[in-house]
């Protein structure tokens, strides 16, 4: 008679150990990766801020909105604002909101070049407008921003409510649903 051979409890117990301990690891590593996407995003919100005043500083307009800056960088490489001091257009359309990327680019405060929009950690874009959604006043708008990460930024660097503060969901929800996708607006 033959002596069947196979695994032993304890080798199938150390095996699926070792599978968890595995997965384990996949998952935290994960989720450390969404936090460092997370806090990039942040980031990201105040590193433009902070390049939009400086322009602001530099050449006394806002971005876009600049009436001097075909004379400054040349008429086909710059397009003039209209200096209502203002940032016209939507987060994502045509305008002013579209060219202040390229005078935030031809003035060395970001990088790239031309007026395209530049993507966020999450991989959408990133846009400035004028009272985007219920902000007062210029925001920054990034779009494709799953509900559970629009939470968590909302609550880092607002109050933690969709449609109140200075942090929001441009299109107003009540809250978050964390499977959707959202295009929340942050005031400069």
């Amino acid at each position: 008679m033959k002596k069947q051979s196979g695994f032993t409890l304890i080798e199938i117990a150390i095996v699926l150990v070792i599978i968890g301990l595995l997965l384990g690891g996949v998952l935290k590593g994960q989720e450390m990766m969404t936090n460092a996407k997370i806090k990039r995003t942040s980031n990201d919100f105040n590193g433009i801020s902070a390049a939009i005043f400086s322009y602001l500083d530099r050449y006394s307009a806002f971005p876009g909105d600049d009436p001097n800056a075909e004379a400054r960088w040349g008429v086909g490489v710059a397009v003039d604002g209209n200096g209502d001091g203002l940032i016209g257009g939507t987060c994502f359309g045509a305008g002013e909101s579209t060219e202040l990327w390229n005078h935030l680019r031809l003035s060395g405060l970001v990088g790239g070049t031309g007026t395209s929009y530049p993507n966020h950690a999450f991989g959408g874009r990133v846009g400035v407008q004028n009272n985007p959604g219920g902000v007062s006043g210029a925001g920054i708008c990034m779009d494709v921003i799953e509900g559970k990460v629009a939470e968590i930024l909302d609550r880092q660097l607002d109050d933690g409510v969709s449609n109140a503060g200075e942090v929001q969901d441009i299109g107003g929800v009540a809250a978050y649903v964390l499977t959707d996708t959202y295009t929340i607006a942050k005031k400069l």
